[in-house]
């Protein structure tokens, strides 16, 4: 099986929506099943019919997150050691050698990206472009609205 990375964080929030699934939604929707299923004709029953997709949804997301677990290879950030190269679990500053502007982003897992937070997914174009860069170099990357250059002002392991 292969493993993908992922943060410490990363596998904490996981963690925390497997047992919030299992302790639960779970126990949840199988009292809604049982409260429909008393309620008679299951044929009819439009309420036992949602019960019951809920429940296939739960089931489902329990075994991809247990499954997105067991192939995880788990990062802690601080504990890295790079000597100043971008690597994953790297927070880096950036900026924009054209505007000037500058953005700060974590290159995190797939399950963990949220661009509104500066976290980016390892394997979108910028986090490609920073990888093995280290401070003072420039990246060059393909944007949807053309190439940018961004220079790496600091590099960080948080």
């Amino acid at each position: 099986m292969a493993t993908f990375p992922i943060t410490k964080r990363g596998a904490e929030k996981l963690k925390t929506e497997l047992h919030r699934l299992k302790t639960k939604d779970r126990p949840e929707v199988i009292n809604a099943i049982a409260e429909a299923r008393a309620q008679g004709d299951l044929s009819e029953n439009a309420e036992y019919d949602a019960a019951k997709d809920r429940q296939g949804f739960i089931e489902g997301r329990i075994k991809e997150v247990e499954g997105k677990l067991a192939a995880a290879q788990v990062i802690d950030p601080s504990g890295l050691d790079a000597g100043g190269k971008v690597v994953f679990g790297a927070t880096v500053k950036l900026e924009e050698e054209e505007s000037g502007e500058q953005v700060t982003y974590q290159i995190v897992g797939e399950d963990e990206a949220d661009l509104k937070h500066g976290l980016i997914n390892i394997s979108s174009p910028i986090a490609r472009a920073l990888i093995g860069k280290e401070e003072g170099d420039t990246a060059e990357v393909q944007a949807p609205g053309g190439i940018k250059h961004y220079e790496i002002i600091a590099v960080n392991y948080l």
